[in-house]
């Protein structure tokens, strides 16, 4: 497995591999701290082709003031291990003043879609996301990307970028990895107290109910919009941000279920902030986070 830490070392590697001009290369972008959320993107990649290339890159511009880029986990030697088990090709390790060099003033916005959800409360974080992932596509040069489910709005915002800008990458997104207990995977988790470990499958529970009403025959998106906020500020330890149910298409609120839609989550447990989506489907009977975004 190769371990490249600088872009013009990269792209020498990039010119002549894969060394087939047919054969697929995989990417999945990563910020590191890698669980197995991470490594089932790895591993549906390595289905796909034997030339994977994974990143690892905490990016400073997609953390707002106050927010935890400097306490986000870092554990590179062990990502390393798990990365060359798994039969990664390739590592791209950058540093900050690499990807973003003295003088830097070039930024990509989705346009309206980065304000909605999660934009509200971190207004700046897509920018930065989206930012980060078209320099690296242009540095990796993948014909395929890995996302996750879990982190819906992103992969969503993505694909309109590769749409908007004809970048030549298909994205795949990939289901939710869940603990025994429901709660989404996260880096995020290991922040929290074992009080608020428990605390946390409220996020769960609440996207289930929504489900189960659904399958049931609700429709009106205000009435299980009001009772998920209930259920959520029940719990002591939780401190909602938002539950929305939109199109997943452009992100916009409905009013009513007659088509397929994205509902999505973010609450504070303690000072953690979690996030979790499912896709309701009331055509047919729904089920958590089973159904790609795209």
């Amino acid at each position: 497995m190769e371990i490249i830490r600088s872009i013009e070392a990269f792209k020498s590697f990039r010119t002549g591999w894969p060394s087939s001009n047919t054969a697929d290369l995989c990417f999945v972008p990563t910020m590191g701290a890698l669980h197995s959320g991470h490594l089932s993107l790895v591993e549906e990649a390595r289905k796909f082709s034997q030339y994977v290339v994974v990143s690892i890159f905490v990016n400073p511009t997609q953390f707002g003031q106050g927010e935890d880029y400097e306490e986000y986990p870092r554990q590179m030697k062990k990502d390393i291990d798990q990365l060359k088990n798994l039969g990664v090709g390739a590592v791209f390790i950058p540093c900050d003043n690499q990807m973003y060099p003295l003088g830097y003033r070039t930024n990509v916005l989705v346009e309206k879609w980065e304000r909605r959800l999660c934009g509200h409360s971190r207004p700046n974080h897509f920018r930065g996301v989206t930012t980060v992932v078209l320099k690296l596509f242009n540095i990796v040069r993948p014909t395929v990307a890995f996302f996750g489910q879990k982190d819906a709005q992103q992969a969503i915002l993505i694909n309109r970028m590769t749409e908007d800008l004809n970048l030549d990458v298909e994205i795949f997104v990939c289901p939710i990895i869940r603990e025994k207990d429901g709660l989404a995977i996260s880096s995020r988790n290991r922040y929290l107290s074992a009080q608020e470990r428990q605390a946390a499958v409220v996020l769960f529970r609440t996207l289930n109910w929504a489900i189960q009403q659904v399958d049931r025959g609700e429709r009106k998106v205000k009435v299980l919009v009001n009772e998920m906020k209930k259920k959520i500020k029940a719990e002591p330890l939780a401190h909602l941000d938002y539950v929305s149910i939109v199109d997943p298409n452009d992100l916009k609120p409905i009013l009513r279920l007659n088509r397929t839609a994205l509902l999505a989550l973010a609450v504070f447990i303690g000072k953690t902030r979690l996030i979790d989506n499912t896709i309701l489907l009331p055509e047919k009977s729904s089920s958590v986070s089973k159904e790609s975004v795209l």
